[in-house]
């Protein structure tokens, strides 16, 4: 049998800090690890918790010195380094050593490197946890080992996963971004249940173990959630979950049946006091289907002016601020005490600016009023509208014709007339005959359908006003012209379609429309002449664009129309993405097979980003391609606008108005259509055009004729 020679360990030695010095043999030269000042607070704080290894400098003779040279704990040695230049230690402080002379001093330093063994993670969090138990907080605990009490508090969270997952993310099982995500839900037996859940699965990527913890939450983003308030939503018992680990915009309320309460007692509060301002009616819901307003009439209340009190405070508030803004107008950045003073202007201003309406109370009985929540968890209120049942019945003040209405009169124009002159002068004057009245307009009709078919410009103010009619008034009987647009509503709800960008900037233009047309039909007319021309053009691709109508109806196809939308599509340069479409789980993803949603990423993100969720269930594959899509601004067909062969492309050419407001065609051109002001450069008004050719010579007469009436 083999005797092992018994080893002998290295000797120890205290040696004063002022007898060492570093050695070129130390093989670590590239900064790694905690920071030589972190270290000195460390050694200041626990002293030297390992001995370093030195080696005795010989003299020619092969006799020690008194120095010793460092192979190994080069770090160390600074940090002690640091404390006497710091004058917190004396330079003759003992500082216990392992003395070596046998082996290489390179093969001292790779061993004490090689050989150590770094911390397993779960061990610091365990020891960070066993220190919270032991009665230090959070901060005492950050303060001790240099880093910030969040970095506390996510270890601590690490360390409160189910014991079963922390054995397997210790054996290699599962990965540090894999366990982070079960830390979104603390309870141990849903975690165990959604771990043996991945054994199953193809992928196990954190997203899909934090969709599966928190499936049946809510949202802390959502409308609903804001709407009631996180406080109160906690106050009122309800649990909030959180991930320390990445942005999570407020965590997932667990208790959604409590969330839905809230926001139903919260919405019949304030619907009581909507309701108290005197309307017909007032419904009330979370969110109304977009165009519900539909075939509705819209009263337009006044709004209260301000009191000389409030005025004068507007006043003074705009004073200080034109002031602070004419003072630093040179600064390249404002200090910080004006730019907060101007932002609390800013505010004070715009709350007197948002004027309370006031509407008659005829109006309050005909109207009713909508409640419900917008998409960023406001009260939204919507008032003024009147059912077509609750239309008051007009009343015809001419009782000739409703006469003529039920018995027609006779046409006395095909039966002789054998009256005398004398007999028709005793008579006095007869009211003409329907047929003659007839004839009559009949050549007026198409005299007029003439002049204005050489004069675009009021042509277009005639089309605009039919338009107006039907779109903004109740009635569309106000206008000889037939042109009467017809804004389709939307057969079905259309999940989150009033949220979106497109749809509440058109809402908010239409409103602003709304409110500044007059409340009377007969006053439109002149009104419209009153417009700038900048003016009528917006207002009249408003009513253009109200008309649009490019949804696929299964039940009635339209396909030239939808090719049409594709057309005009191309021709603005619609681009759905950049209009705020995504796709989501409840906008597309969610609705389309696998293969579909297979399609998308591969459209989007190439083979290898659908081949990695290729196995998923349906349910997981919806999350992972939503994450996938986001940014990358891919769009399923029916979204996509096609691009316009060149050959077929219309040559539109855009006029920068601001750039031609001066010119104007020459009545001297037969083209043009237009006639010229008296003076250039200044806009022909409405009503003061000439007839452009001898060949109408009523043209003139029949437009200043309807712009009298």
């Amino acid at each position: 049998m083999t005797k092992h020679q018994k080893i002998t360990l290295s000797a120890s030695r205290d040696i004063p800090f002022n007898k060492l010095m570093l050695s070129q043999s130390n093989v670590r030269h590239v900064k790694a690890g905690v920071s030589i000042e972190e270290l000195a607070e460390d050694i200041a704080r626990r002293t030297l918790l390992s001995s370093i290894t030195v080696r005795p400098v010989l003299d020619d003779s092969g006799a020690e010195t008194g120095m010793y040279t460092i192979p190994a704990g080069g770090r160390r040695f600074r940090a002690l380094e640091l404390l006497v230049k710091q004058k917190r230690m004396n330079k003759t402080a003992l500082v216990p050593c392992i003395v070596r002379t046998d082996g290489l001093a390179e093969e001292d330093s790779l061993a004490e490197n090689v050989q150590r063994a770094p911390l397993h993670p779960l061990d610091q969090f365990r020891a960070f946890q066993a220190m919270r138990e032991k009665g230090r907080t959070e901060e005492e605990i950050a303060a001790a080992f240099f880093v910030s009490a969040t970095v506390v508090k996510q270890r601590l969270k690490l360390a409160a996963v189910a014991p079963s997952l922390l054995d397997a993310y210790a054996e290699e099982e599962m990965t540090l971004d894999q366990l982070m995500a079960f830390t979104v839900n603390p309870d141990h037996a849903r975690q165990e249940q959604v771990w043996e859940a991945l054994q199953r699965h193809y992928s196990r990527q954190p997203y899909e173990i934090r969709r599966m913890l928190t499936e049946g939450a809510v949202r802390a983003s959502d409308k609903r959630a804001r709407f009631v308030g996180l406080d109160d939503y906690v106050e009122a018992g309800g649990e909030i979950l959180r991930d320390l680990f990445q942005q999570d915009d407020g965590g997932w309320l667990q208790d959604a049946a409590l969330l839905d309460a809230m926001v139903r007692e919260k919405l019949a509060e304030e619907a009581e006091a909507i309701r108290a301002e005197g309307w017909k009616w007032v419904e009330v819901d979370t969110e109304f289907p977009y165009g519900h307003t539909f075939g509705m009439r819209r009263i337009h209340g006044e709004a209260v002016p301000m009191s000389d009190e409030e005025a004068a405070s507007y006043q003074a508030l705009k004073a200080e601020y034109d002031a602070l803004e004419a003072e630093h107008a040179e600064a390249d950045e404002l200090p910080d005490d004006v730019d907060t003073r101007l932002g609390e202007i800013e505010e004070a201003m715009e709350a007197l600016e948002a004027r309370p309406i006031r509407f008659e109370a005829e109006d309050l009985a005909l109207a009713g009023a909508f409640v419900s929540i917008d998409s960023s968890g406001r009260l939204r209120v919507e008032r003024g509208y009147v059912r077509p049942d609750d239309e008051p019945v007009e009343e015809v003040e001419d009782i000739g014709e409703v006469a003529s209405q039920a018995a027609p009169v006779e046409d006395t124009d095909d039966t002789i007339n054998s009256t005398t002159d004398e007999e028709e002068e005793d008579d006095g004057l007869k009211p003409l005959s329907d047929r003659l009245v007839m004839e009559l307009t009949a050549h007026r009709t198409l005299a007029l359908r003439n002049a204005l078919g050489q004069d675009p410009q009021v042509a277009f103010l005639a089309a605009l006003h039919a338009m107006v009619l039907r779109l903004f008034y109740r009635y569309a009987v106000d206008s000889c012209v037939e042109i009467e647009p017809r804004n389709s509503a939307f057969g079905s709800q259309v999940p989150g379609l009033g949220d979106t960008a497109y749809a509440q900037a058109i809402d908010q233009r239409h409103e602003t429309w709304a409110r500044n047309l007059p409340k009377a039909s007969e006053d439109l007319w002149e009104a419209l002449t009153e417009f700038d021309s900048c003016s009528r053009k917006a207002l009249f691709a408003q009513c253009v664009a109200m008309s649009v109508n490019a949804v696929h109806d299964p039940y009635q196809r339209r396909p030239r129309a939808i090719a049409h939308a594709d057309v005009l599509a191309g021709t603005i340069g619609l681009d759905m993405a950049k209009a705020g479409w995504t796709a989501t789980g409840d906008s597309y993803l969610g609705r389309v097979t696998k293969a579909r949603i297979l399609e998308a990423v591969r459209e989007a993100k190439g083979e290898d980003a659908a081949d990695r969720i290729a196995g998923l269930k349906k349910a997981e594959m919806v999350a992972a391609a939503e994450d996938l899509l986001s940014g990358t601004g891919w769009l399923p067909d029916p979204l996509r606008t096609p691009p316009l062969p060149e050959e077929d492309a219309p040559e539109i050419e855009l006029v920068d108005h601001a750039d031609t407001a001066d010119e104007e065609p020459s009545n001297d051109d037969p083209d043009s259509g237009e006639a010229q002001s008296a003076e250039d450069g200044d806009e022909p008004a409405i009503g003061d055009s000439e007839p452009s050719g001898e060949d109408d010579p009523v043209a003139g007469d029949a437009f200043a004729r309807t712009a009298a009436e």
